[in-house]
């Protein structure tokens, strides 16, 4: 995604942050008190962190927030040394404006060393007067319990389908674009609650063509059709297996699919299914056997055909 498109539609108000309102108000009253504390943003990435810490700053620091606000990637720089070195270099300085404190912000801090966040657990404590630490992570189980008990920890969750509703449709908007309900729905789909996938896919998408269909999306975002999944899926508890498997190669090869990718489709379609519970039960088990498998290198295609052999065997 692009630095210009990614900042056209970053949120300078707390209102605008999409699917997030159960901890928005809390940290809003935080910063209108002028005295946050150390805080922790944990969620799946794409479901605003680094977007609200931007605002956290913003509406602290005005004109002057980016003199104010250290932004660094733990998964990039995740040794001692930048705790040391960077970090201390940092909150030692006087800050720029009325706000006594600068703030921090470490994305993927569950991504820094065990070394690097012991150096970091004597940093907050040794700062905390001058500095405020935001820590961003999509595991806080990562992260050492003394670095949580110093922090208010803010979950953040996946956007609902509706608050990601209200992000294309605005986007929609902004940008002239024709985005009909089948495109809608896919865009849902693909993005699975994740805001920057969804602008992902708009934007490489748009680039070709104003008018978004749901093929487009599908292809952009390299998933097979629902209906090609399903149809597969039919043809094997119907004991079609040869059908079933050619079928599978091909929705594969004309995607450009990989193994891991469509076994994540089967599990979903599995659920739609007019089968009883107790077979549904046992292809989700199956689908996790399988997935386990080809995560620890076993042939994809192998595996996705023993797979459907366990769907004929089932039967209808």
């Amino acid at each position: 995604m692009s630095a210009i498109w990614t900042e056209k539609y970053r949120p300078s108000e707390f209102s605008q942050v999409a699917g997030q309102e159960h901890i928005v108000a809390r940290i809003k009253a935080l910063v209108e008190s002028r005295n946050i504390p150390h805080m922790m943003f944990s969620g799946p990435p794409g479901t605003g962190k680094t977007t609200t810490a931007i605002i956290v700053a913003k509406k602290l620091f005005g004109e002057s927030w980016r003199q104010n606000f250290l932004e660094l990637n733990a998964s990039d720089e995740r040794g001692i040394d930048v705790i040391r070195v960077k970090v201390k270099d940092f909150a030692r300085t006087k800050t720029i404006g009325e706000t006594p404190f600068k703030i921090i912000y470490l994305d993927e801090s569950d991504s820094l060393t065990k070394e690097a966040q012991q150096a970091l657990r004597r940093t907050m404590e040794n700062y905390a007067n001058t500095c405020r630490f935001i820590l961003s992570n999509n595991y806080s189980s990562k992260v050492l319990e003394p670095i949580q008990s110093r922090c208010a920890i803010f979950r953040f969750r996946p956007l609902t389908e509706e608050a990601i509703r209200g992000i294309i449709r605005r986007i929609e908007a902004a940008e002239g674009l024709q985005i009909d309900e089948n495109a809608e729905k896919a865009l849902i789909e693909a993005a699975e609650g994740d805001c920057r996938r969804l602008e992902n896919l708009l934007q490489s998408t748009s680039v070709s063509t104003r008018k978004i269909t749901a093929e487009t999306i599908y292809e952009a975002a390299a998933l097979a059709k629902p209906k090609e999944i399903k149809d597969v899926l039919t043809m094997a508890i119907n004991n079609r297996f040869t059908d079933a498997r050619d079928r599978l190669i091909t929705a594969m090869t004309s995607n450009g699919l990989s193994g891991l990718d469509v076994i994540k489709q089967i599990q979903k379609e599995v659920l739609s299914l007019d089968w009883d519970q107790k077979k549904k039960m046992h292809m989700i088990d199956k689908c996790g056997e399988i997935e386990f498998r080809m995560v620890e290198g076993a042939d994809e295609f192998v595996q996705l055909e023993a797979l459907l052999s366990s769907l004929a065997l089932l039967g209808p």
